[in-house]
């Protein structure tokens, strides 16, 4: 799945968390010297790469919920450090604090979601037309299929389009234009049970409890105990 290869691709940006030390409290109007560091709309084709690259890079600490100001001392951090300018505070000092704040604000993030996730699978299972199922998965059938239905042990062929409750795309075959297909034993959870309820042709709504999507610690770009929404048409049961 497309958030699996994203998750790859950032783990290889891991050092920036590093270089992103959030300020010492030093006045937040300094951000106003950044040179840049908002940028404009990208119009030229390496503009919009370098934007894209930002969005990536954002994954990093995006679970931490920083508000507007907290995050202008990122940004202040980040642009000293690529531009060469003096860093305002030890990154010696400072960076070895960064892995616990970031488990704190992620850990703190994680406990609302996992209410919101919770409330969000009640009001989902209360839908006409739904089917919950004793592990909590949330079926809201939009097609019905006509061929076979897969097993645990199968590799299938998907398009799907994964949100979160709030409707933010996180990942969507159907956007990339080219269908998905692997096995069912290694996918989360509440694919590996959702999908053997879809026939082939079929295409379904499964809402995914947190502890059968990516739980407390979640990916980058999906916040920890999240609860998530994928449209999924089985186009195939491939051949092993």
């Amino acid at each position: 799945m497309g958030t699996l290869v994203r998750y790859s691709l950032l783990l290889a940006f891991g050092f920036v968390s590093y270089a992103c030390v959030p300020g010492s409290g030093s006045d937040l109007d300094a951000t106003s010297n950044m040179s840049g560091a908002t940028g404009g709309v990208p119009e030229t084709e390496e503009e919009k790469i370098l934007n894209a690259l930002g969005q990536a890079l954002s994954q990093n600490v995006v679970g931490a919920g920083l508000s507007e100001e907290e995050l202008a001392f990122v940004q202040r951090g980040f642009s000293d450090a690529v531009l060469g300018q003096e860093a305002s505070v030890d990154l010696n000092e400072y960076g070895p604090k960064i892995q616990a704040f970031m488990q704190e604000r992620v850990s703190a993030g994680a406990e609302v979601e996992l209410a919101e996730a919770t409330a969000f699978i009640e009001e989902q299972s209360a839908v006409e037309g739904s089917e919950q199922t004793e592990s909590g998965i949330v079926i809201q059938v939009i097609t019905a299929g006509t061929g076979a239905n897969p097993t645990a042990a199968d590799t299938v062929q998907v398009h799907y389009h994964g949100t979160l409750r709030d409707g933010s795309v996180f990942d969507s075959s159907v956007d990339r234009g080219e269908p998905a297909t692997f096995p069912l034993s290694g996918v989360i959870p509440c694919w590996t049970e959702g999908l053997q309820r879809i026939s082939v042709g079929g295409k379904s709504r499964l809402i995914c409890p947190p502890d059968l999507a990516y739980g407390p610690q979640g990916p980058p770009g999906i916040p920890g105990n999240a609860a998530l929404v994928f449209e999924v048409e089985l186009l195939e049961i491939v051949d092993n």
